[in-house]
């Protein structure tokens, strides 16, 4: 049986300089292996002050039970302080 996927949507303002493929690489080190897959799915350019936005969405899975809620927080935090720890993002509230 395929357990069911957790769907987790994260925005994060970086640098315009940073690329996408470092941010989503930061992601996936801190995700730990609950991380399906990472893919970004929105960029913003319109913020100002050189910064751009990134939207991302992680799934989360485990292959022989389905998550818990905390299971799921816990993996989308440390994915969110890999990402502020290694490229300077800051989660952008959407």
């Amino acid at each position: 049986a395929v357990m069911p996927p957790a769907i987790q949507v994260v925005a994060l303002i970086v640098d315009s300089t940073t690329p996408a493929a470092d941010v989503e690489a930061a992601l996936r080190a801190g995700a730990g292996e609950l991380l399906d897959s990472v893919t970004l799915f929105d960029r913003y350019d319109q913020l100002g002050d050189g910064k751009i936005s990134l939207a991302f969405t992680l799934v989360f899975r485990a292959h022989d039970r389905t998550l818990t809620g905390a299971e799921i927080t816990e993996a989308r935090e440390t994915a969110v302080s890999s990402a502020m720890q290694k490229c300077g993002a800051i989660l952008r509230t959407i």
